[in-house]
């Protein structure tokens, strides 16, 4: 059964920024998008098994830092080759000043 897990602070993401976070043996990708919210992806990207908090978050895209593939953090679609694989996404919420993550 699903359950919240406490992430991190809010304050650890700056607004356009992604952030790695480990928790049960995988990897993670936190955003904190431009309009205040909190998502979750897989931390790997598909292409390759590059740790996406490396790259470049711009609005709702994030950018794989070694093949510049790009996916949209919020539903996880690629969005540019050469990834052509979805992200997993996760539901995440802020709450008390604390970013939740619902994992398996």
């Amino acid at each position: 059964m699903p359950q919240w897990v406490d992430a991190c602070s809010t304050d650890e993401i700056d607004e356009e920024d992604v952030m790695r976070w480990d928790h049960g043996g995988k990897t993670y990708a936190l955003y904190h998008s431009p309009d205040g919210e909190f998502f979750c992806t897989d931390g790997l990207c598909t292409h390759e098994n590059v740790h996406l908090a490396g790259g470049l978050v711009m609005d709702y895209v994030i950018e794989c830092p070694k093949h510049n593939g790009q996916f949209d953090y919020r539903t996880g679609a690629a969005k540019r080759a050469p990834v052509c694989v979805n992200l997993k996404t996760y539901p995440a919420k802020a709450e008390d000043g604390r970013v939740l993550v619902q994992v398996d």
